[in-house]
C-alpha cells in the first residue's frame, strides 16, 4: 500500500507547490530607508539616549556633545562686538561744531555784503569771509569723509564678528544631535563619556513605518508593472502564514541583471530580471529582511 500511494503523494507535494509559487508575480524582501546619524562636532559625548529598538521623532534631541569651548568663544565674540560698537561714532555730534562756525561765517558774509551795498565795508572784508567759508566747508567735508570711512571700517569689523557668531551658533547647535527622521533605532555606535569627532557614526535609524518590498521581475513582466501602480503584497511569516498589505510601485530598475550574475550563457541571458521597489505601509507586523510575495495582476 505505501509504495502505491508513495509516488502519488509527492505528485501531489509537487503541485502544490507549483501552485503556490503560481500565485505570486515575484518574490523578495522588505527593506527601509537607513540612516547613519554621525557626530557634526568634536568632543566629549556626554548623553545619547539612542538605544536599539526605540522610536524617535524628527528633529527630537537624543545627545549631547560637550559645548563648553564653542559658548566660551561665543561669549567672547559678543563681548569683541559691544566693543566695535562703542568704537562708532556718532557724525552728527562730531560735525556739529564746524557746521555751527560755517553758519556763523555765512551770516557775517551776508552782513558784510549789505554793508558794501551801502559802502559800510570794503572788498577785502567781503573776500576774507569768503575765503573762511571755503576754508569751513573743506574741513566739513573732510570730516565727514573721515568719519564716514571709520564707520564703515567699524561696520565692516562688525559684519564679520557677526558672522563668527553665527558659525559658532551653528557649531552649538550640532553639538545636540537630533533625529533626522521619523523611525526605529536599529543599531547603536557610541555611549556617552566617548570621544565623537567629526563623521564617527552614532547610530543607525531606519523608517519602519514606510518600507517597501524589493523583488525582482523577468522582462516579459515589465509590461505588467507600472510606477505608481497599485498591487497586492503578501508579507511571509512562514508556515503558509501570509499577511496581504497595498502596495505603490515606487521604483523600477534602468537596467536588467542576469541570474546569476556570473554565468553569461546564451541560456542564462533569457533570464534578465529588473530590480522593483513597491511601497508598502507597515503595520507593525512586518520586519526587515522578512520575505515577501507580490501580485501585479488580479486575474492569479
Amino acid at each position: 500500500m505505501k509504495k502505491q500511494y508513495f509516488p502519488f503523494i509527492i505528485l501531489l507535494s509537487i503541485l502544490s507547490a507549483c501552485s503556490d509559487n503560481s500565485d505570486f508575480d515575484a518574490t523578495g524582501t522588505f527593506e527601509a530607508t537607513e540612516i547613519i546619524v554621525s557626530a557634526e562636532s568634536n568632543g566629549k559625548l556626554f548623553r545619547l539616549d539612542a538605544e536599539e529598538g526605540t522610536h524617535l521623532t524628527q528633529g527630537e534631541e537624543v545627545g549631547l556633545i560637550d559645548t563648553v569651548q564653542l559658548y566660551l568663544k561665543k561669549l567672547q565674540l559678543e563681548a569683541t562686538m559691544k566693543s566695535v560698537d562703542k568704537q562708532r561714532p556718532d557724525i552728527r555730534k562730531q560735525i556739529a561744531a564746524t557746521k555751527e562756525q560755517l553758519s556763523t561765517a555765512r551770516r557775517e558774509r551776508t552782513r558784510v555784503e549789505n554793508l558794501l551795498k551801502a559802502n559800510a565795508a570794503n572788498r577785502k572784508q567781503l573776500d576774507d569771509w569768503d575765503s573762511q567759508i571755503a576754508v569751513l566747508q573743506s574741513q566739513l567735508e573732510a570730516q565727514i569723509s573721515s568719519l564716514t570711512n571709520s564707520t564703515q571700517s567699524l561696520n565692516e569689523q562688525s559684519s564679520s564678528v557677526a558672522i563668527q557668531i553665527l558659525q559658532t551658533e551653528d557649531q552649538l547647535n550640532k553639538c545636540h544631535i537630533l533625529s533626522p527622521i521619523n523611525g526605529t533605532v536599529l543599531a547603536k555606535y557610541a555611549e556617552p563619556g566617548e570621544l565623537a569627532s567629526t563623521g564617527k557614526p552614532l547610530f543607525k535609524i531606519a523608517d519602519t513605518e514606510n518600507i517597501f518590498l524589493r523583488a525582482y521581475v523577468t522582462s516579459s513582466q515589465l509590461e505588467e508593472v507600472k510606477l505608481g501602480s497599485q498591487v497586492k503584497v503578501f508579507a511571509d511569516f512562514g508556515d503558509k502564514n501570509r499577511k496581504e498589505y497595498q502596495g505603490t510601485v515606487s521604483w523600477i530598475a534602468d537596467e536588467a541583471e542576469f541570474t546569476p550574475k556570473t554565468i553569461l550563457t546564451d541560456d542564462e541571458r533569457a533570464n534578465q530580471v529588473y530590480a522593483v521597489k513597491i511601497a508598502v505601509k507597515n503595520d507593525g507586523f512586518i520586519k526587515l529582511g522578512m520575505y515577501g510575495e507580490v501580485r501585479f495582476s488580479e486575474e492569479q
